[in-house]
C-alpha cells in the first residue's frame, strides 16, 4: 500500500484517522496505530511483516537488558551486529556473492551459488530505526521502553515505515505517551499531505516520462541536449518524489499528533556540497553524523583522519541506497568533494559569488545523479561523456522536442522553479499561511479551497494513470 494509491487515500487513511480520533486516550490510539501500521506493511509485504515484528521485539528486549546489566556495551554490540547482519543478508547478500564471484572466477575458485534473496520494502528504514533505538538507550538519550507495543510502534509507524524520514528515537520518545491529537494538527497535517501528494503525482511522475525513456537510450544514439534534458528531469523527479513522500509522511504523522523534523530544505540552492547535505535527506545526514561520523572521530583527530571519516561515511551512504557499485561511486563523489571543501575549497566557495558557488554545487550533484540513476558504471560514464560532446548522436532521431509534451513541460517547469526556490514564499503560504479571507457562508479559507482543488486535480490524475512507485521504496 502506498500513499498515492486510491485504497490508501479513500479507504485506509480516512478509516484510520476517524478511529484514532474516536479512540480517546493515547493507549488506545497507540494500539490502533500499531494495528494499522502492521496492516499497512503486510498489505504489500505479506509474511515479511513478521521480520519487522521480530526486529522490533528483539531490539525492545535489548533495550531493557541494557538498563539492567552491568555490561550494557556488550548488549549494544550484540544488538548492532544482529541488526546489521539482518540488513546485510536481505539487502546485500546477492551483491556480495556476485562481487566475490567475479574475483573467484579470476582465481579459479568455485562460485558461490545463492538464490535471489527477497528485499523487503523499507528494510533499510526499519533497521536504522532499530539502531537508533538501541544506541539512544545505551547513551541514555532516552529511557528503554517498558511497553513492547510502543517500541514496535516506533519502528513500524506507517507514515515513515517504508521510505522515511529516519526518525531518531530520542526525538520522538516522549510523543508516544505525551501527544494530543488536535483539530489544528489534523488540519496542518492534511494540508502538508496534499502538497506532498501533488509534488509526487503532478510533478515527479510526469518528469519520469522524460527521464525514464532517455536513460533507456543507447549512449551511441544519445545527443547532448537530450542527455541534459534527461538528467535535469531526473534531478527534478527524484527531488519531488522523495520530498513529496517526506511531506506526506510528516503530514500524516501530524494528523496523529506526532511532530517529525523536516527532511528537505531546498537542496538545489546550496552553495556547497556541505550545505547540500544539510538540506537533502536531512534525517539520513543526521543519522550518519550522530551514529557513525562522530563515533569514529568526526573532525577531532586531524585533517587526514577527517577526510578519511568523510569518505567512510559517504561510502556507506552510497551503499545504503542500494546494493550496486554505482551507488558506491555516487556516494564517493559526494564524499570526495566534501573532503575537498573541508581541505580549503569551501572557504573559496564562501567568498565566491552565489551564482558561481551554486553552479558548482549543482553540476557536481547532477553529474553524480547519473551514477545514481544508471545501473552500470560503464553506462553512467558514457552518459556523462555525452553531456559534454555537442555533436554526439543523431539529432534528427533523438531530439528534446520528442519528449516535451505540454503536460510534462509544465511539470518540468514547475519542478525547476520549485527546486531552485523561486516560489518558496507562495509554497510556505500555501502550507502554513494564516489566510484570513473566507468564502461567505463557508467554513473554508481561500487557501483551503485552493488545496481542495489541488487534491481533486491530483485525485483525478491518480485515478487515470498507471501506478508509479516511489523511488526510495527500493532503498
Amino acid at each position: 500500500m502506498v500513499f498515492s494509491s486510491p485504497v490508501f487515500l479513500f479507504l485506509f487513511l480516512p478509516i484510520t484517522l476517524l478511529l484514532a480520533m474516536l479512540a480517546g486516550d493515547r493507549k488506545r490510539q497507540n494500539t490502533l496505530l500499531l494495528i494499522a501500521s502492521l496492516v499497512f506493511y503486510a498489505w504489500g509485504e505479506g509474511v515479511y511483516v513478521l521480520l519487522m515484528l521480530g526486529t522490533a521485539l528483539f531490539n525492545h528486549g535489548c533495550g531493557l537488558l541494557m538498563e539492567r546489566t552491568r555490561k550494557p556495551r556488550s548488549v549494544l554490540v550484540f544488538a548492532v551486529v544482529a541488526n546489521l547482519a539482518t540488513l546485510v543478508w536481505f539487502k546485500y547478500a546477492n551483491f556480495l556473492a556476485d562481487s566475490l564471484n567475479v574475483a573467484f572466477a579470476q582465481w579459479g575458485v568455485p562460485q558461490i551459488a545463492l538464490e535471489s534473496v527477497h528485499l523487503p520494502i523499507g528494510v533499510s528504514f526499519f533497521i536504522f530505526h532499530s539502531l537508533s533505538y538501541v544506541v539512544d538507550v545505551y547513551r541514555r538519550d532516552a529511557n528503554a521502553q517498558r511497553s513492547p507495543g510502543i517500541t514496535t510502534l516506533y519502528i513500524a509507524l506507517f507514515p515513515q515505515l517504508v521510505a522515511g524520514p529516519i526518525i531518531r528515537y530520542h526525538d520522538v520518545a516522549t510523543q508516544f505517551t505525551g501527544r494530543v491529537i488536535t483539530a489544528e494538527d489534523v488540519a496542518i497535517g492534511i494540508r502538508r499531505f496534499i502538497v506532498g501528494l501533488a509534488k509526487k503525482v503532478l510533478v515527479a511522475d510526469l518528469c519520469a516520462r522524460i527521464a525514464d525513456p532517455i536513460f533507456e537510450l543507447d549512449s551511441s544514439t544519445l545527443t547532448a541536449p537530450v542527455a541534459w534534458l534527461g538528467l535535469v528531469a531526473y534531478a527534478v523527479q527524484i527531488y519531488f518524489d522523495f520530498s513529496g513522500y517526506s511531506d506526506m509522511a510528516i503530514g500524516l504523522a501530524r494528523m496523529f499528533g506526532f511532530h517529525f523534523l523536516e527532511n528537505f530544505n531546498r537542496p538545489y540552492v546550496a552553495r556547497s556540497l556541505r550545505e547540500f547535505w544539510k538540506r537533502w535527506h536531512i534525517s539520513l545526514t543526521n543519522f550518519f553524523r550522530d551514529y557513525l561520523y562522530i563515533p569514529i572521530g568526526g573532525n577531532r583527530k586531524g585533517p587526514a583522519r577527517t577526510y578519511l571519516n568523510l569518505l567512510i561515511v559517504f561510502f556507506l551512504t552510497g551503499l545504503w541506497h542500494g546494493a550496486s557499485w554505482t551507488f558506491v561511486v555516487w556516494g564517493m563523489i559526494h564524499g570526495a568533494f566534501m573532503a575537498i571543501e573541508r581541505a580549503g575549497f569551501g572557504k573559496l566557495l564562501d567568498r565566491a559569488p552565489a551564482f558561481i558557488a551554486r553552479t558548482y554545487t549543482l553540476l557536481v550533484v547532477l553529474m553524480a545523479w547519473a551514477f545514481f540513476r544508471i545501473e552500470d558504471l560503464t553506462g553512467a560514464w558514457r552518459f556523462i561523456q555525452v553531456l559534454w560532446i555537442p555533436g554526439h548522436g543523431d539529432p534528427s532521431i533523438v531530439y528534446p522536442e520528442y519528449y516535451l509534451t505540454n503536460d510534462v513541460m509544465i511539470a518540468l517547469g514547475v519542478g525547476i522553479f520549485g527546486g531552485l526556490g523561486f516560489y518558496d514564499r507562495a509554497l510556505v503560504t500555501l502550507r502554513n499561511g494564516p489566510w484570513k479571507t473566507t468564502i461567505p457562508g463557508a467554513m473554508l479559507s481561500t487557501r483551503d479551497l485552493g488545496l481542495l482543488a489541488l487534491f481533486l486535480l491530483t485525485s483525478m490524475a491518480v485515478a487515470t494513470r498507471t501506478f508509479d512507485p516511489f523511488i526510495y521504496f527500493r532503498f
